[in-house]
């Protein structure tokens, strides 16, 4: 080959999209925890709490204790089809690289029409630790709060902030958090809770990112059987039950054979190809109830987790390849900035 076509390849491949490229696994998650605990002597106040009055050093350890096991199971559930392969990756690690405690309530906005509570004041939290500095200069992708809830503060278990809008499980509003040059989320935690609530908002960002990319978001209700990830992996439409026979994924709140919200103990049998879903045909089926995730909430959200296709998921849907669908956790802005999709292009 000449030197000029040689150059003319490298030309090409370095203006080639970046399509067969997927981040190395696993892709860390920067975390900052941020931890609020009003006092009344050394227990936490209830009067500010609402429903949490057990003594400081008790309600810090768990919250230390969840923090933990917050992590170890949000990289277990990153791990595509690990209750079946236990050669397999997980696509996401979480690191803590910067902690803040505040013996104090947590900010509030002035109460607003219509609500019982007054809203946590994000825009502040944010400022008391420098979030601008942590998400720009230290990579920091995500901030955990731990806080209360007890009818005493509105809150959302997942809001962000981002060049690109507000993809989140909270109402949206661009102006409750400060947006930086990078994308980063908030996790807001009750520790008056445990660990599957926890869990839970991380997979219902989860799913609003994943329906924002898939089009959820602008598409007719009437089409939402339509969508690969909503229709073909959820199994669901406008009800968000589980609408397909068999069952496919299912969702946060309803595993195939739910008949309801958070009915996750249901020992009904239904057929489904959740352990081998395929976007554009039905996988190996097998009848299944609440005793393959051991009649226990936490390891459903696990079990869910590790059906979303991740790392060498080796699925197509309509002749093209299924992405990491974590990498849309780990890198938001560029997914965005390159207009990216379930599949590869």
């Amino acid at each position: 080959m000449s030197l000029f076509l040689t150059a003319l390849a490298l030309v090409g491949l370095s203006n080639a999209p970046d399509e067969a490229a997927e981040p190395k696994i696993p892709m860390v998650i920067s975390v900052v925890v941020v931890s609020y605990f009003p006092l009344d002597g050394e227990h936490i106040d209830r009067k500010v709490t609402g429903d949490v009055g057990e003594p400081y050093a008790v309600i810090k350890a768990k919250t230390e204790r969840l923090t933990k096991e917050l992590q170890a199971a949000l990289e277990k559930g990153s791990t595509f089809r690990g209750y079946k392969n236990p050669q397999a990756k997980p696509s996401l690690t979480y690191k803590v690289i910067g902690n803040y405690e505040f013996l104090k309530p947590l900010p509030t906005c002035p109460l607003r029409p219509g609500e019982s509570a007054p809203m946590t004041d994000y825009n502040a939290i944010m400022k008391e630790i420098d979030v601008v500095r942590w998400v720009e200069k230290r990579g920091a992708k995500q901030i955990w709060i731990w806080g209360y809830h007890g009818g005493k503060v509105g809150l959302w278990e997942s809001n962000m902030a981002s060049p690109y809008g507000d993809v989140s499980n909270s109402n949206r509003d661009p102006r409750d958090l400060p947006v930086c040059a990078k994308t980063y989320t908030v996790y807001h935690y009750n520790y008056q809770r445990g660990l599957g609530e926890a869990i839970e908002d991380h997979m219902h960002q989860l799913e609003a990112l994943l329906n924002h990319v898939d089009g959820r978001d602008t598409a007719r209700p009437e089409d939402w059987p339509k969508l690969l990830f909503w229709g073909k992996f959820v199994g669901s439409d406008a009800t968000h039950k589980i609408a397909t026979k068999p069952a496919r994924c299912g969702w946060t709140h309803y595993a195939p054979n739910s008949e309801r919200d958070y009915d996750w103990q249901n020992k009904r049998y239904v057929e489904s190809d959740i352990e081998d879903w395929h976007p554009d045909k039905i996988g190996k089926t097998q009848l299944i109830n609440s005793d393959r995730w051991n009649n226990d909430p936490i390891q459903w959200r696990i079990y869910w987790l590790q059906a979303i296709p991740g790392a060498d998921n080796g699925l197509t849907h309509n002749g093209k390849r299924l992405r990491n669908w974590w990498t849309f956790v780990y890198n938001w802005d560029t997914a965005k900035r390159e207009n990216r999709t379930l599949t590869h292009k």
